[in-house]
């Protein structure tokens, strides 16, 4: 499993987090995650300046493995992305899609690796 962590940084930094906004984020989130995402579990946590998520994605094989059984490996799946392009993919569409999203926070910025 990957875990990525993204933020998002709120426009107004100055109000509190409303009641039942973290929980309105992930329902955004959850909303438009597609299948190929392999989304498992988000977690959001809002500030006062921003919302902290992390997105936890099922780790895709990228490369062809012999398994232990000593029958050829099936070709890797395909669609094997990057776990950073895959959050910022999720979180753009979400933020393009949400007028809740649009209004409260800045569109979100292209990944950078650690």
């Amino acid at each position: 499993m990957d875990v990525v962590y993204a933020s998002l940084h709120r426009k107004d930094t100055a109000g509190r987090p409303r009641d039942g906004e973290a929980e309105e984020i992930q329902a955004v989130l959850w909303a438009h995650a597609q299948p190929t995402d392999a989304v498992q579990h988000i977690t959001v946590r809002c500030e006062s300046e921003r919302v902290d998520l992390l997105l936890y994605l099922l780790t895709r094989p990228t490369t062809d493995a012999a398994p232990a059984t000593g029958h050829p490996a099936a070709p890797a799946e395909a669609g094997a992305k990057d776990p950073l392009a895959v959050a910022h993919s999720l979180i753009t569409r979400s933020h393009r899609a949400s007028p809740m999203l649009q209004r409260r926070y800045q569109p979100p910025t292209p990944p950078t690796a650690c």
